[in-house]
């Protein structure tokens, strides 16, 4: 079959040939234009920046040499399902990790996989490039290369201006990606890490993954190890977040049409009546973002009931998620009222229109415990404005912001005690949600959704549901 309509093709194609070659030749000259710009593609939670001609691609090829992905994680010794399971029936925090690992292995410093370390075999001279990735689901990580400085590069599929650091930070779903110029004497380094723990007497794994670097031709001498942070070290935090530009000047908008102010933070429920639950004194740890705890829907998902018009939107959200703090507060005092501390449960959105600029001052607080807030949003990325410590002044702190380079990330770290302001166009139309990328923290409600309205026309409309949908 398929051998028949081969020739048939070729015989149509020859007589197209004969045909036009049988008429006089006429010339017409044809203007065509290409829009050039960078795009971010995810392959198995990999994501990179690859340039596009009019949105498609491949773009130009460039060659590295590259390493194997570096995969950093967490591990239990229980089913981390059980984990997640047991928290969320009791309200109570889930248990730490008993091992950070590279790659699946916990590494040197570790009895039980030594033997199983990962071993990166690189040469002497040679420039490698390194994309880091942090899947742990509850930890901040510190990263550092024995000997060597790391050039960075990227984050989260965004090129950067190189900048040399011999310490790099990721919060969970983060990614980095570093130059590497093996140019020590040969032998064997530790790339290692460990936790970064901002909130203050809260349990975490305090443990040191490890793997290796190899360019000892053979050798067998210990590997050298890196210095890393303390676990508390928010300077260093600060160092190299602040240190992140864009590659180029982004023509950032100016007119900024929704300017939002959202609180995040945790806090506790009360334990209903007859109920044992794990939390300080008899209460339920709970997460919000102005003061609205995020609750997913049980019956139909947001988008979908979005889709289906109003009628199906009635009991399964409300777009009534506020633009600012419900209740004004000094938002990092050392003793915030404990009547602030349990939030409002709910499934609630905020509305966008197409194409509209946002803008978002991300203030975290000291309900309970003030911590580092990886901030993520789905459908998009944003730029970078600024970030600080306390609560955030727009007569002082606009000053602060980065309108030419800032970085684009789809991750912000929301320091501890402190804020960070971002900025998208909502050109994505949908249902996104923005939530913390601690995964306990958005069990715990510290999430949000916004519903960004259709445009004109089909492209910058949301298209219909796939005629697969699962039902359930």
């Amino acid at each position: 079959m398929s051998s028949s309509v081969y020739s048939l093709s070729l015989l149509g194609l020859a007589a197209a040939i004969l045909l036009c070659c049988s008429r006089p030749a006429i010339a017409k000259e044809q203007r065509h234009e290409f829009v050039i710009q960078e795009a971010a593609v995810t392959r198995l939670c990999n994501s990179r920046s690859i340039v596009t001609a009019n949105g498609q691609f491949p773009g130009p090829a460039v060659e590295v040499n590259e390493v194997a992905p570096i995969m950093l994680g967490e591990w239990w010794d229980m089913n981390p399902i059980d984990v997640i399971r047991t928290a969320t029936r009791t309200g109570a925090a889930p248990n730490i990790s008993d091992a950070i690992t590279v790659n699946g292995q916990p590494g040197d410093l570790y009895s039980c996989s030594s033997q199983d370390t990962p071993v990166f075999p690189v040469k002497s001279g040679e420039t490698n490039l390194l994309r880091f990735i942090n899947a742990a689901l509850n930890t901040e990580l510190f990263v550092s290369l024995a000997g060597h400085t790391m050039t960075v590069v990227g984050a989260d599929a965004s090129y950067l201006k190189p900048y040399n650091a011999t310490v790099i930070v990721l919060g969970p779903g983060q990614t980095t990606d570093v130059l590497v110029t093996f140019d020590q004497p040969p032998g064997r380094y530790y790339l290692a890490a460990r936790a970064y723990a901002s909130a203050q007497g809260v349990p975490f794994d305090n443990t040191t993954t490890t793997a290796i670097f190899d360019y000892s031709a053979g050798g067998t001498a210990s590997p050298a190890m890196p210095t890393l942070p303390a676990y508390n070290d928010t300077a260093t935090v600060t160092t190299f977040t602040t240190s992140l530009r864009n590659l180029h000047s982004v023509g950032l908008p100016s007119v900024v049409d929704e300017d939002l102010f959202f609180t995040v933070g945790v806090g506790l429920f009360n334990c209903s009546s007859g109920q044992n639950c794990g939390g300080p004194n008899n209460t339920r740890f709970a997460a919000s973002i102005n003061n609205a705890s995020f609750v997913l829907p049980s019956t139909v998902s947001i988008l979908q009931a979005h889709y289906q018009g109003d009628a199906a939107a009635t009991g399964v959200f409300t777009t009534d998620f506020p633009a600012n703090p419900p209740v004004q507060f000094d938002y990092t005092a050392q003793n915030v009222s404990r009547a602030l501390w349990q939030p409002v449960p709910g499934t609630k959105v905020y509305k966008l229109k197409y194409g509209s600029v946002v803008q978002i001052v991300l203030q975290g607080t000291n309900i309970f415990a003030g911590e580092n807030h990886p901030i993520h949003t789905h459908g998009y990325d944003f730029f970078i404005l600024a970030e600080g410590f306390g609560n955030f002044d727009a007569a002082t702190d606009t000053a602060k912001f980065n309108l030419d380079d800032p970085p684009m990330r789809n991750t912000v770290g929301v320091p501890v005690n402190g804020w960070a302001v971002i900025r998208f166009v909502a050109d994505n139309p949908g249902v996104w949600l923005m939530h913390c990328h601690l995964d306990v923290h958005i069990t715990w409600g510290l999430a949000m959704a916004f519903l960004v309205e259709d445009g004109v026309g089909e492209l910058q409309s949301l298209g219909a549901p796939p005629p697969d949908l699962p039902i359930c």
